[in-house]
């Protein structure tokens, strides 16, 4: 069933960067780059990484359903609140939004438009959250194709009557619209969940809502983040048309990286939770590199010997400076997978100093080196800059194991 969602998510994302591509060019797909990650970082900063949270005491709690809708109360209550005042602060300084992610104070509006809505993303999350936790994953992904199918009808018709602000308001619908679906599965299966305000919670459970909210905010926010200040250094250095080139070659990276990363959450994931000692997880770890490390490599010699051929089916002429940026891309994505390998080690295990050092150091890396290269690399130094960083992060990795890794009988 997963395999169809992502499949189902893989054509639907083919289709929309082409018809971006056709009908608003380089310059079109950087802007909508830009409030996509604006977008992820908004949501991201409004449920402060709590929705694993939600999940992990959810689970807790399963049989106990008095108490889950007081848990559900209280989480509902936390997210409201602070994407109720985080919309305020949206809506004050949207002009200045606007200014940053579109160079223009033209699309202030769409800010606010956005910011009236986010209240309604975020409860989004929660229902996803308790969805995940009763593990009806089966509905998650039935649920992720209905909106699929809708969001990508809704976007094209957007784009080609509106144009760009069609592009924009597509990404801000298509909230909408997977709340909606969201919604009403939800209200059916969860008759017994109140809703209501109450900020009440155990004291046993503020130390899973610390650990596991500190992992997720700082990861949901950087990488967005990242993303915008580099997409900034391209257009003031060269030009928006050259912001739409990196983006397109991010959203054709994008494809094939959601179907490994999807499927190291649903399997590897849950194996990695399982095992207690070093000696198993070495042994995971020697499958990992025997396997998918070996197939994600053959996936990307074929992305990147077809990447003509893909450019023109995805994008269209325009976006051919894609082809020179492509080897850096597939390079920094392996060392993106093989790092992975012991990634989900440390989320699993909640290993925070290692997991903030890792995110910080990346996206640190990532941006002081893409501002340090692209004036005499042009995007080429930005995409190395991202192979850098991905470097970066590895040799990290294999520090931070080195024991396990180095010293027999580990």
């Amino acid at each position: 069933m997963n395999s169809i969602s992502m499949m189902t998510s893989f054509v639907f994302g083919i289709f929309t960067s082409k018809v971006i591509s056709v009908f608003l060019g380089t310059s079109g797909m950087a802007l909508i780059g830009s409030f996509r990650n604006f977008a992820n970082f908004s949501k991201s900063t409004a449920t402060l990484g709590l929705n694993n949270s939600v999940i992990k005491i959810m689970v807790e709690h399963k049989e106990n359903q008095k108490e889950l809708s007081l848990i559900f109360q209280t989480f509902f209550s936390i997210f409201i609140v602070i994407s109720v005042l985080f919309s305020a602060l949206l809506v004050f300084f949207s002009i200045d939004i606007s200014n940053y992610l579109f160079f223009s104070d033209a699309y202030s509006n769409y800010i606010k438009l956005f910011a009236v809505f986010l209240p309604f993303m975020i409860v989004t999350v929660l229902f996803s959250s308790v969805l995940n936790s009763f593990e009806r994953y089966k509905r998650i992904v039935k649920i992720q194709i209905a909106s699929s199918v809708f969001v990508f009808v809704t976007s094209i018709l957007l784009i080609y009557y509106i144009g760009l602000s069609g592009g924009i308001l597509s990404v801000i619908s298509g909230e909408i619209i997977l709340f909606f679906v969201t919604y009403l599965y939800f209200r059916k299966q969860f008759d017994f969940i109140h809703y209501g305000i109450n900020f009440n919670l155990e004291k046993a459970h503020l130390k899973t809502i610390f650990s596991f909210s500190q992992m997720a905010f700082v990861s949901a926010v950087l990488i967005p983040l990242s993303l915008i200040i580099i997409r900034n250094f391209i257009v003031k250095n060269y030009s928006i048309q050259e912001a739409g080139v990196w983006d397109a070659l991010n959203r054709i990276s994008s494809f094939y990286m959601m179907f490994f990363g999807s499927g190291l959450s649903l399997y590897y994931m849950p194996k990695l939770a399982s095992i207690e000692t070093d000696i198993e997880f070495k042994e995971e770890l020697k499958a990992y590199y025997k396997t998918l490390v070996p197939l994600f490599l053959v996936v990307i010699l074929l992305v990147y010997f077809f990447r003509t051929f893909i450019v023109k089916l995805a994008l269209t002429d325009e976006f051919i400076g894609v082809n020179d940026l492509m080897i850096w891309q597939v390079l920094g994505d392996l060392l993106k997978i093989m790092s992975l390998a012991f990634g989900f080690q440390i989320l699993v295990k909640t290993m925070l100093v290692r997991y903030f050092i890792i995110e910080i150091v990346f996206n640190l890396v990532y941006v002081l080196l893409a501002w340090y290269l692209l004036p005499t690399q042009s995007v080429e130094g930005v995409v190395q800059a991202y192979f850098i960083a991905n470097l970066c992060s590895f040799c990290l990795m294999l520090f931070f194991f080195r024991k396990l890794l180095f010293v027999p009988n580990c």
